[in-house]
């Protein structure tokens, strides 16, 4: 339980993570998300949600203790806002960049927005909690959560 003060109490048990754009860059994952995979996946459950674009999610990522779940759908946005009910929000960390994860953004008990190398969306940017520049900073928060408190404390 991470207590932040005139915010929330985040119960986070699942770390939902966007693709391309927020974990990988032109299919392919960056370096240190893949390490710090392996540290977070020892306190909570990873999830990659991707429509899978360059088809290279499952090779990136077979050895890192990750859930992968391939949009087929129509319509993403509503599918990745329907996997983190599925998950039950209330124990939902999202992050995600783009105009398709705004509603899973909003509906985890956390979003965060990735203004990462391919930039992010200003849907994606108002509908979330947080904001981070790389997504090694949002994945960080986690392994070290008085940073998510200095941050969304009011």
């Amino acid at each position: 339980m991470i207590e932040i003060p005139n915010f929330k109490n985040l119960d986070i048990r699942h770390i939902v993570c966007d693709y391309n754009g927020t974990i990988a860059k032109d299919g392919k994952v960056h370096p240190k998300v893949k390490a710090l995979f392996e540290i977070l996946s020892k306190s909570y459950t990873l999830h990659v949600i991707t429509a899978d674009t360059f088809g290279s999610v499952h090779q990136q990522l077979q050895d890192h203790n990750t859930h992968i779940k391939v949009l087929s759908g129509s319509d993403h946005t509503k599918e990745k806002a329907e996997y983190i009910a599925s998950l039950g929000s209330e124990h939902c960390a999202a992050l995600g960049n783009g105009n398709n994860d705004v509603e899973m953004l909003r509906s985890a008990t956390i979003g965060i927005a990735i203004l990462g190398e391919e930039g992010c969306a200003k849907e994606a940017l108002f509908s979330a909690d947080m904001v981070c520049k790389e997504i090694t900073d949002a994945l960080l928060a986690f392994i070290h959560p008085k940073r998510l408190i200095a941050t969304l404390r009011k």
